[in-house]
């Protein structure tokens, strides 16, 4: 009788975790990023490597869910008026990168001897850039929010929504069996299933999120708003995937339709974890399943396909870049960036190929083009950053700079969060509030305010608001042990920001002061030397002897705190005492 060994059901989970623990760090120590440790981790436990795994496809179909959360997390960030304001990059410049690429490349097909219709089935995969290796490197760097960033991102949304008029083309360039006509009413179902997709997501989106996730909030059980996160993006892909549209264009939607939402930092830290472990067991799918076998049949076919491709797309999208008037830098790095073939290729080849469009050679062929073109570029993005101007990397920190100086984050909405926001709000800053009380957010927004839901003490939360990018970070939350904690893990969330904290009391400001916070205030002190400063005038003292009695017991309160933050208690007893004898003389000195 055939036994399965204890704990051999876990056995490829440990392995996958294993090949990414030791691949990614590895790479990324070596200048090469993430992705290529990915790539590479993949193809040495896959069937063409040491065989640990015999089916990449099971796994790459469970891991295109990264994809889809990457996606989702995109259209967080792109409100519908942003989306509005990209609608030039996105069918202007998008469509022009596509039709031009696809041109060429199609001509690069025919000279390598395919027909016509073969050659632009192959052309427009390859058009279809690696959504996930994009956002992925301009995530590490820093550059999804940029202007030149947001353009990339407009290019990678129309080129996803390229797939399905895609698929009609490839039904389209699919030889008929003999006496067979095409059903134009027929060719009308799908665009029908699918606009009526559509409507149903931006229906559910727009009228059934906001009042599920406020339902969720005043229950307070975080894990049940984890919950809802997922089955918002799973349960949008199913529905796009229903109406035979693309799952990511799905979850980018939702993102989009919550963009708007109170909960849309928390809604990001929840599916992040997520995201990254599924995007990252995507990328490990790509490696195992580049099968060495056809390369090694086929490899000067396969070596000169990968590079006459790259070589005619990144020629295509430098050019169009320039034409629509970017500089040559961001036109250089635009072109490094996307000069792969991507994910939806394989869908449109694997599509091609039942078809009929396509033989099983040619499927192969391209599907070892596309992966060893995702392999490549991550090494093209390295060499192209050791190798990239001055002027491009001035103007990348100036953006992030022009961003910076603007930005200010105020986690905690109370009484004193609604105060030091006002002079923020006068001085025209942009402005980033986040509180976990759902009452106090629908209060504020009832005068203006827009309150995002979150967590402050959860550094995820804390990332997602955009406490890395902002030039202040303000901390106004009622919770002593949450406020500790922020100031703990500022220098990791935030090394850059200002970071301004409310202390309940003398001892927490210590502590404050200690974990590394810039500027700590007590939530009574101010308004305690305000009233003193009046008890000190209906004692009949003048305004000027008002002042500088307050002057002066400010300053010792100062140096106390110095001196209990360097020397502990005792000392700070010692200048208290001081300052008492000190206050008694100077009365004295003032009678006589």
């Amino acid at each position: 009788m055939d036994v399965n060994p204890p704990g051999s059901d876990l056995m490829p989970v440990v392995v996958l975790l294993a090949a990414a623990v030791i691949g990614v760090p590895l790479f990324r120590r070596l200048g090469l990023g993430s992705v290529l440790g990915y790539l590479s981790a993949g193809l040495f436990i896959g069937p063409f490597g040491f065989g640990l795994f015999s089916d990449p496809e099971a796994i790459l179909h469970i891991a295109e869910l990264g994809v889809v959360m990457f996606l989702f997390v995109v259209g967080l960030e792109m409100r519908p008026s942003k989306l509005w304001a990209l609608r030039g990059s996105i069918f202007g410049l998008g469509s022009l990168q596509a039709l031009v690429c696809g041109a060429l490349l199609t001509m690069v097909g025919v000279a390598f001897g395919l027909t016509t219709p073969v050659a632009l089935i192959c052309a427009m995969g390859f058009v279809l850039t690696s959504t996930a290796i994009v956002m992925q490197t301009l995530s590490e760097r820093g550059d999804a929010a940029s202007p030149r960033g947001q353009r990339i991102v407009a290019i990678l949304l129309l080129e996803d929504l390229l797939i399905i008029p895609l698929l009609a083309l490839v039904a389209f360039l699919a030889p008929q069996p003999e006496g067979a006509t095409r059903a134009v009413f027929n060719n009308w179902i799908p665009l029908a299933t699918a606009l009526g997709s559509i409507g149903v997501l931006v229906i559910g989106g727009r009228w059934l999120l906001n009042p599920m996730f406020q339902v969720l909030a005043r229950a307070k059980a975080r894990e049940v708003m984890t919950a809802a996160a997922l089955l918002v993006v799973l349960g949008a892909a199913l529905l796009m995937q229903l109406g035979g549209l693309s799952m990511a264009l799905g979850a980018f939607l939702a993102g989009v339709l919550l963009s708007e939402s109170s909960f849309r930092h928390q809604l990001e830290a929840d599916i992040e974890p997520f995201r990254g472990l599924l995007l990252g067991l995507f990328f490990l799918g790509v490696g195992m399943s580049l099968d060495l076998s056809v390369v090694s049949a086929n490899a000067k076919l396969i070596i000169a396909g990968v590079l006459a491709l790259m070589a005619a797309k990144t020629l295509c999208i430098y050019l169009v870049a320039r034409a629509a008037g970017s500089a040559h830098g961001e036109a250089v790095d635009r072109a490094v960036l996307m000069a792969q073939g991507g994910e939806f290729a394989f869908v449109l080849f694997s599509a091609a190929a039942t078809a009929g469009a396509i033989n099983p050679a040619v499927n192969a062929n391209m599907t070892a083009i596309v992966v060893l073109s995702m392999a490549l570029t991550p090494i093209m993005i390295t060499v192209h950053k050791r190798l990239g101007t001055k002027a491009a990397k001035a103007a990348s920190q100036q953006e992030a700079a022009v961003d910076r100086r603007t930005s200010v984050l105020i986690i905690g909405f109370g009484r004193m969060g609604q105060i030091a926001s006002q002079g923020i709000l006068a001085r025209g800053a942009s402005l980033t509030v986040i509180d976990n009380n759902i009452e106090v957010i629908k209060e504020a927004q009832a005068y203006g305010f827009k309150v995002f839901y979150g967590d402050g003490s959860q550094a995820s939360v804390l990332r997602a608001a955009g406490a890395g990018e902002a030039s202040v970070v303000v901390i106004c939350i009622n919770d002593k042990k949450a406020a500790t904690y922020i100031a703990q893990i500022a220098k990791d969330v935030f090394p850059g920001s200002k970071l301004l904290i409310r202390a309940y009391d003398r001892e927490h400001a210590l502590t404050l002061t200690k974990a590394g916070a810039d500027y700590v205030i007590r939530e009574t002190f101010e308004s305690a030397l305000l009233l003193g400063r009046q008890a000190v005038l209906a004692s009949g003292a003048t305004e000027d002897e008002a002042d500088e009695v307050m002057d002066f017991v400010r300053r010792r309160d100062a140096q106390r705190l110095d001196l209990e933050s360097a020397g502990g208690k005792f000392a700070g007893r010692e200048l208290l005492l001081g300052t008492r004898q000190s206050a008694k003389r100077a009365a004295v000195e003032e009678q006589t």
